[in-house]
């Protein structure tokens, strides 16, 4: 990492970031007439599906808040961020109380899922843009939103089970994972408060625990995206099926919590191996870039898609890489993310449109013209161009 290369890549993500990513979503995204973020979007920006993504209300009031408080102030992303907060507080909660998972264009439901993820975002976006107002009604609804999701997610018999519990329980990462990256945003905006018995920090340490505990298989190199309720690994598709990319990403979750907590080595170790275990596992060796799924005995995978490139697995993994380069100063760290950020800038990065294609197939090519959908808008790729070009500053 010379000063010319740290030079160049904070060139890269600043640039893109500021340049690129948010000005695209701001003139093609942002919906001034209704409110709220549209994330159904071509290559070039034509608005083809104006159904709202509640997900990316909170997504994009977090992206857009935390790029005018730590990028630019600029007061059109000010803007952008409080429409989409004031979208959520009028349209999003259904009569439960629990927020929809997609909406009309003007705000009216159209689907619930049983999960609480919406909610988890909703927390950091309004959290972020309470920062940046003053507003503590704001913070008032990202900790009602967080103490929605930790209710549903680890009060047993709240949220419906996704099978049957009785002919073979489960359990997941994502849940433990998301309440370690929301608790960790929640601290960080707006102080360590206890919510359903225990503190942000505390919930990050039970994360963490979980995950080290009943997730993580050392002796395999593998962090599980299910298990049975004891940690054992359950021998059929579902259970051996791994996705390098959520594994990384919960990697840098944990090694963000190391360097918060004064480069706390333990918590760095075990970030490192997951890192580790899974870049092992998830990088394309012949075509290059992370492929989506694996099995963790090699054998064949169930889903059709689990060769293929998407964009956000190669979003955490540059952040990953280079986070761990920085803790540890192993070089091979800064080789895998030398691979991985020129990858996924050759071939994700759309040089006549801006922004990023989502989806490629394993040599690389994009499968879809698609910017943006339900899942896909302005999150992971900003959030890992602001991550990083912060990271690199501050090692000037």
């Amino acid at each position: 990492m010379t000063p010319e290369r740290r030079d160049d890549l904070m060139a890269v993500y600043r640039d893109g970031l500021l340049h690129d990513v948010l000005p695209f979503w701001t003139k093609h995204g942002w919906d001034r007439k209704q409110g709220g973020m549209h994330t159904g979007l071509d290559r070039d920006g034509t608005l083809i599906d104006d159904d709202k993504s509640v997900w990316f209300q909170g997504r994009a009031a977090w992206t857009f808040a935390t790029a005018y408080r730590l990028a630019e102030p600029r007061e059109e992303w000010r803007a952008v961020a409080l429409s989409c907060a004031d979208f959520l507080r009028k349209h999003a909660y259904g009569p439960e109380g629990e927020m929809y998972f997609t909406l009309t264009r003007e705000g009216r439901p159209l689907r619930m899922r049983r999960y609480v993820f919406s909610e988890s975002f909703a927390a950091i976006g309004f959290a972020a843009c309470s920062k940046i107002t003053d507003d503590k009604s704001l913070a008032t609804d990202a900790w009602r939103a967080w103490e929605t999701y930790l209710h549903h997610s680890f009060t047993p018999g709240v949220m419906a089970a996704k099978t049957e519990l009785e002919t073979r329980p489960m359990k997941g990462l994502a849940p433990w994972m998301i309440a370690m990256a929301t608790a960790q945003e929640l601290r960080e905006l707006l102080g360590d408060r206890e919510v359903r018995g225990a503190t942000c920090s505390q919930w990050i340490d039970r994360a963490i625990a979980e995950i080290e505990r009943d997730f993580f298989k050392p002796e395999l190199g593998a962090l599980m995206e299910v298990v049975a309720p004891d940690g054992s690994l359950l021998d059929h598709f579902e259970g051996r099926q791994l996705n390098p990319g959520h594994a990384i990403e919960a990697a840098w979750f944990i090694l963000h919590e190391a360097k918060q907590r004064g480069g706390d080595k333990r918590l760095v170790k075990f970030g490192c191996a997951i890192l580790d275990g899974m870049w092992k596992r998830g990088w394309d060796p012949e075509h290059g870039g992370i492929l989506y799924n694996v099995d963790v005995r090699d054998l064949p995978v169930q889903e059709y898609w689990h060769h293929m490139k998407f964009w956000w697995p190669h979003n955490e993994a540059i952040i990953a890489t280079l986070l761990a380069w920085e803790l540890t100063k192993d070089v091979k760290y800064l080789e895998w993310h030398t691979l991985v950020h020129d990858w996924a800038h050759e071939h994700f990065a759309d040089p006549e449109h801006g922004e990023w294609f989502g989806y490629l197939d394993r040599t690389g090519q994009p499968t879809s013209s698609l910017k943006g959908g339900t899942f896909k808008g302005p999150f992971h790729l900003p959030r890992m161009q602001m991550y990083c070009w912060k990271l690199l500053e501050g090692m000037s």
